[in-house]
């Protein structure tokens, strides 16, 4: 597959946990200027957050039966720079994600994300992959579901809160903060629209992060919708231990709510060659 539309379906799903990331800088080295619309918290740094449970909350999330955007994906690190690929993405709430990958004037790639697995066609190449979760998440060392790549996208929380969950107050949020063997999660809501502003998970073993901020909120079908999602990972590589780090950013142009199937065209052409 073309390396640039590799590294966008991978860096959607939260799978581009690789040694090829930018070396994670150590204090006093001067980081590469980055555009303003890709700066992001140092993910490293640890939130202090006020150790006071305060009430419960009811989180604002969008309700809906299908999901469409027209988006722009840009993406960074030390080895790839792109910005403002065009992408469309269709959502069966829970069942489908599709995606559509467009270059000057053609389609170059599509993909189709089940419950169960990951699909990529690439048209240019005349190539596709066949990926499972448990396989991505083994190479990776990063648990993926697609819960969570569902919600990247759509601003709702990815884990139901559940009786151990912890509700913890910092500044203007309230952290829904979870955890398990293997990820320790904190979800920020913000008390004014009472939406999911930031999403922090680390994972235990390895202290992998990935932080992920939405912006842009706007109205759609009643509902707050953040028409950005800014993405920030600092991944150990399983090769040499070192920390790498990779930026991305989502931008919706158009979002619509629909309860009609939009359809979810997706083959695979005989002449195509399955790559490992």
């Amino acid at each position: 597959m073309n390396n640039k539309i590799t590294v966008w379906f991978l860096a959607l799903g939260c799978i581009w946990f690789t040694s090829c990331h930018k070396k994670h800088l150590s204090k006093g080295t001067t980081r590469p200027t980055l555009d303003s619309s890709f700066v992001v918290k140092d993910s490293s740094k640890t939130d202090s957050v006020v150790a006071n449970s305060v009430a419960p909350v009811t989180v604002k999330e969008v309700a809906f039966d299908y999901l469409l955007t027209k988006s722009k994906f840009s993406f960074r690190s030390s080895t790839q720079d792109f910005d403002n690929t065009n992408v469309n993405i269709r959502i069966k709430k829970d069942s489908l994600i599709w995606l559509s990958v467009t270059g000057v004037g053609f389609e170059v790639a599509r993909g189709l994300i089940t419950p169960d697995s990951i699909v990529f066609v690439d048209k240019f190449h005349k190539e596709y992959f066949v990926f499972t979760y448990a396989q991505l998440s083994k190479q990776y060392n990063f648990d993926l579901n697609f819960k969570l790549l569902q919600s990247i996208i759509i601003g709702n929380l990815p884990f139901a809160p559940t009786a151990d969950t912890k509700v913890l107050k910092e500044n203007d949020f309230v952290v829904l903060h979870q955890e398990n063997a293997r990820i320790i999660l904190d979800n920020y809501i913000d008390e004014k629209n009472l939406k999911l502003q930031k999403l922090k998970a680390v994972e235990v073993p390895t202290k992998n992060t990935f932080v992920l901020n939405y912006e842009d909120f706007k109205e759609v079908n009643g509902f707050l919708f953040p028409f950005g999602s800014l993405i920030n990972l600092d991944v150990q590589s399983q090769k040499d231990k070192q920390f790498y780090q990779t930026t991305m950013r989502i931008k919706h142009n158009k979002v619509e709510l629909a309860s009609k199937n939009p359809g979810f065209p997706f083959s695979i052409p005989s002449s195509y060659t399955r790559k490992r």
